[in-house]
């Protein structure tokens, strides 16, 4: 498998190091997954429709971020504007031919009062977990059957990934009525581990062993490959797509800082690596 690239860079009140990785996985030939990971924004889109060009749906979703990418934190609005700017691009699409809906899900790096946090956001069953103190919690909830059943009492969640519906989605970009996303607003501390995928690592390798991994791998860039490696090995019959951001350092002093004229990823993820 192709490696992975690792990157990373200092804010005055933040240092990161992250990596990512998409896959189209081992039945499928199109990889309808769109990621982007460039500071201050980490989220993953998992496109869906097949014919109906789940792929550009996707690509349309993660575009709306793009123009957040830079060397400053962002703030809430601009967050705001860019989830906006996600579902009326793809609504527009759609105006235009059949295409798929999408689902949105990561972390953009907001500054609130001086200090870093993360922003968080959600639509459908990609997922956003943050893995600290040696515990891994997932931050997201799914907008899923499954997880309505779950909730419910109808169903336990150890069945949940083998349940014959876990693949369908109750909100998305694109699909049906509009509804808004959940956002979550987290302060950014020292020793955070964040994790942004789509549900083809998710359902295939357990809550447990991505904990594992997260807790027991150094590189970011390392877990990122790991992660898809395992999925890959258990079949992985939807597209897979990881990103893992560390959080080295808070409200550094100057002289500690990284080089920020080292590379920055801009938009170079390959949408595919190759096994």
């Amino acid at each position: 498998m192709s490696a992975v690239g690792e990157y990373r860079f200092s804010h005055p009140s933040i240092s990161l190091r992250w990596a990512g990785t998409t896959h189209p996985g081992m039945r499928r030939t199109v990889n309808e997954d769109s990621v982007f990971a460039s500071f201050p924004v980490f989220v993953v889109a998992d496109g869906m429709g097949g014919h109906a060009s789940g792929d550009v749906a996707s690509a349309l979703a993660i575009e709306a971020f793009r123009g957040l990418k830079g060397r400053t934190l962002a703030d809430v609005e601009c967050v705001e504007a860019a989830v906006e700017r996600a579902f009326a691009a793809v609504r527009e699409r759609s105006l235009d031919g059949p295409i798929g809906g999408t689902t949105l899900s990561g972390s953009v790096l907001v500054d609130v009062d001086g200090v870093a946090h993360w922003l968080i956001l959600n639509i459908g069953d990609s997922r956003t977990y943050l893995h600290e103190h040696g515990a891994l919690r997932q931050v997201t909830v799914d907008h899923s059957v499954v997880q309505e059943l779950v909730e419910a009492g109808a169903l336990q969640r150890a069945d949940a990934r083998r349940h014959p519906h876990r693949n369908v989605i109750t909100r998305a970009l694109g699909a049906g009525e509009r509804e808004p996303a959940d956002v979550w607003l987290l302060p950014a501390e020292r020793g955070q581990r964040l994790l942004v995928c789509s549900d083809g690592l998710t359902g295939e390798v357990e809550d447990d062993e991505i904990a594992q991994i997260l807790a027991d791998v150094e590189s970011p860039a390392a877990v990122a490959a790991l992660l898809l490696r395992r999925a890959l090995d258990a079949g992985a019959p939807d597209n897979v797509s990881v990103v893992v951001v560390d959080v080295d350092a808070v409200a550094l002093a100057e002289e500690e800082l990284f080089d920020t004229h080292s590379p920055s990823l801009d938009d170079t993820i390959p949408r595919e690596v190759r096994p």
